[in-house]
């Protein structure tokens, strides 16, 4: 018997579209995630994928670390629940990275499948859109000038 995802954020249910959420300190895997939105049934699948770049806003970056709300785990699974009602939904996943990155390194790694790519297109930007405005994770940057700014934080 499947446990209530609901009750248990990272424990998803077998039925359930939404194969693979996580707020992670460790790399995050491509092949993974693309993997977790297999299904004979979708005609499409639209992944993406967040890297840290080496510049923000003209300065060049050479620290970032991202932190997250105990709760935004739960958070993510609620954005995801949101984009399966919204569209036809046969698989979706989204990981997001936590702690200290370095430029290149893959910050998030979304995707969704559906029967046709044009779903799977609006469906995979809404969830990324959706993540990273609702969901609690902050990201503080640190420049080559000594200058360090928050983002997203309040």
């Amino acid at each position: 018997m499947a446990r209530n995802a609901k009750d248990h954020p990272g424990e998803l249910a077998a039925d359930d579209p939404i194969r693979l959420l996580g707020i992670r300190e460790t790399p995050l895997s491509l092949d993974e995630v693309f993997k977790a939105v297999g299904d004979d049934a979708a005609g499409g699948t639209a992944l993406f994928v967040g890297t840290v770049r080496d510049h923000d806003g003209g300065a060049d970056v050479d620290a970032l670390a991202y932190s997250s709300h105990p709760s935004a785990e739960a958070e993510l699974r609620r954005v995801a629940e949101k984009v399966v009602a919204e569209f036809p939904v046969r698989a979706l996943a989204a990981v997001h990275r936590v702690g200290d990155l370095a430029v290149g390194d893959l910050a998030v790694v979304v995707a969704v499948s559906c029967a046709h790519r044009a779903e799977a297109f609006a469906a995979c930007r809404k969830l990324i859109d959706d993540l990273k405005h609702e969901v609690p994770i902050w990201k503080h940057q640190t420049f080559s000038d000594g200058r360090q700014e928050w983002v997203g934080a309040c």
